[in-house]
């Protein structure tokens, strides 16, 4: 454990942001497989997920979490289930 205040701070900051990139990261790839659930299924509410899953993709790119090529390879890959789905 540091004793400089400033190092403790740090630490203390880096545990909870830590924690945050966490949360928001789970989020995303909960929202991802719950999308994926529904496209194998035929499911009528495939649309929806998909919009959650890729609205949790861009907020993690925006927050740098993923890169945002990354996300934008993900959101087209879930768009193609989308729309071979619905073909």
């Amino acid at each position: 454990m540091p004793n400089i205040k400033s190092a403790i701070k740090r630490v203390r900051t880096s545990q909870e942001s830590r924690a945050q990139n966490a949360s928001i990261k789970s989020a995303t790839r909960s929202a991802v497989k719950n999308f994926e659930a529904l496209a194998t299924t035929n499911d009528d509410n495939a649309k929806a997920a998909y919009l959650e899953a890729s609205s949790k993709l861009d907020k993690a790119a925006r927050k740098g979490l993923i890169h945002k090529n990354a996300a934008s390879r993900q959101k087209a890959r879930l768009a193609k289930k989308l729309n071979s789905q619905n073909a």
